[in-house]
């Protein structure tokens, strides 16, 4: 009886990091590296559309979605198989996407017809278009899934995009070329970040104002070379870690005061990243090594760098 109150109790343990597989989209291979979360290596290489850039996960967590940007298309994954089993109608150049919250819609950047598209997963269909700023590149939906937000690059701007409605309902300027926008769990506050500008803007949700600017200078890096890509927030939402670009540096960032904490030196061109549903580790895409590096969150340090395929960009992580 012991011995099974013992493997009851481990069985209903929570499971650990090593559970996680790592999915990474390739940019100039056409593939997707999957990493094994126990081993730290790449256990298959899939092929999939021209130049794959943005990956979500479906909210069952069966499925990947894909930017095939030069294809045209979203494609659809089967994780169980690593085959692409549908394409769906995504408008020309897709970049980046967001999910509904219930996971029924896609909303696709096209940076080449300055609109979004929304694509009704289920029915393989466009749910409808929307003009926005000039090269879309961000997308994100708010917590309460009332709102979708399009960063435009060559605008310097953000689009509000009333769901309910479908329309763009206002704008808020940020840095140049902002690239990445993210929601905070709670929903008050949405962080942009902008490639050129070589910051990010922190945003008041209920107004819609820039609250601050948070600037970074990475120990020896040159300041031209700070470029920040990806965002994302740790599952307890105290940190944030901003992919810094040509810097070859991820950043903490320290939510409640807005201000960096410190910088670990990653591979070259890091664009996005994730971290594990725990919270211990972050998966960084380096462009331009074709590598991904493994960062141990308490200590913030680099404890292994993965070889993938040729220009990695976009990372999910998945149980």
């Amino acid at each position: 009886m012991r011995t099974l109150s013992l493997l009851l109790a481990f069985s209903l343990l929570p499971v650990t990091a090593g559970a996680e597989t790592i999915y990474v989209t390739n940019e100039k291979a056409g593939t997707i590296s999957v990493i094994d979360g126990t081993t730290l290596k790449v256990t298959a290489t899939w092929p999939v559309g021209k130049r794959p850039r943005g990956l979500l996960l479906s909210r069952d967590g069966k499925f990947l979605y894909v930017c095939a940007s030069d294809a045209n298309a979203v494609e659809v994954i089967d994780r169980a198989t690593g085959k692409v089993i549908a394409d769906l109608p995504s408008g020309e150049d897709p970049e980046q996407f967001a999910l509904s919250v219930d996971g029924k819609t896609l909303f696709a950047a096209n940076e080449r017809d300055a609109a979004l598209t929304a694509i009704d997963v289920a029915g393989k269909t466009v749910a409808f278009q929307l003009a926005t700023g000039i090269e879309p590149e961000g997308m994100a939906t708010s917590p309460d899934g009332s709102m979708l937000i399009s960063t435009s690059e060559t605008d310097n701007s953000i689009h509000w995009i009333d769901l309910a409605t479908r329309t763009d309902v206002a704008t808020t300027a940020v840095g140049l070329r902002p690239r990445h926008a993210e929601f905070t769990a709670d929903g008050k506050q949405l962080w942009v970040s902008a490639e050129i500008g070589g910051d990010v803007s922190v945003i008041d949700v209920a107004s819609r104002k820039l609250i601050e600017r948070i600037t970074f200078a990475p120990p020896g890096v040159l300041a031209s070379t700070v470029m920040p890509v990806g965002i994302r927030f740790t599952p307890d939402g105290k940190t944030a870690l901003i992919a810094l670009g040509r810097g070859n540096t991820i950043a903490f960032v320290d939510v409640a005061t807005r201000k960096p904490s410190g910088y670990v030196t990653v591979g070259g061109r890091v664009w996005h990243l994730a971290i594990s549903a725990d919270g211990r580790r972050a998966f960084a895409a380096n462009g331009l090594t074709s590598d991904v590096s493994v960062i141990d969150l308490a200590t913030r340090r680099v404890i292994a760098t993965i070889p993938v395929d040729k220009a990695p960009w976009g990372v999910v992580i998945a149980n």
